[in-house]
């Protein structure tokens, strides 16, 4: 445990390793306040890029027969 002398009472307390890091942590937070135009232009390219490709799998021939596979079983089950 580690132990600060303060300066008013001369006393020592303990000081946890983890109030250093929340410390750095918040001053951390406080200095990058958000994303920059480029950087939302950047991951909107991406999530677009992402979409196209989710899209190519989704509709390529065996993945589309595995779905209507799955939904027409779905829809023939019996409750």
């Amino acid at each position: 445990m580690w132990t600060r002398q303060t300066r008013q009472t001369r006393e020592t307390r303990p000081v946890r390793r983890r109030d250093g890091l929340l410390r750095a942590l918040l001053r951390r937070a406080r200095a990058d306040t958000g994303m920059t135009t480029s950087e939302y232009a950047v991951g909107t390219i991406a999530a677009c890029a992402f979409a196209a490709v989710l899209y190519r799998v989704v509709t390529s021939g065996s993945v589309s027969g595995a779905l209507e596979g799955l939904i027409g079983r779905a829809l023939g089950a019996q409750f």
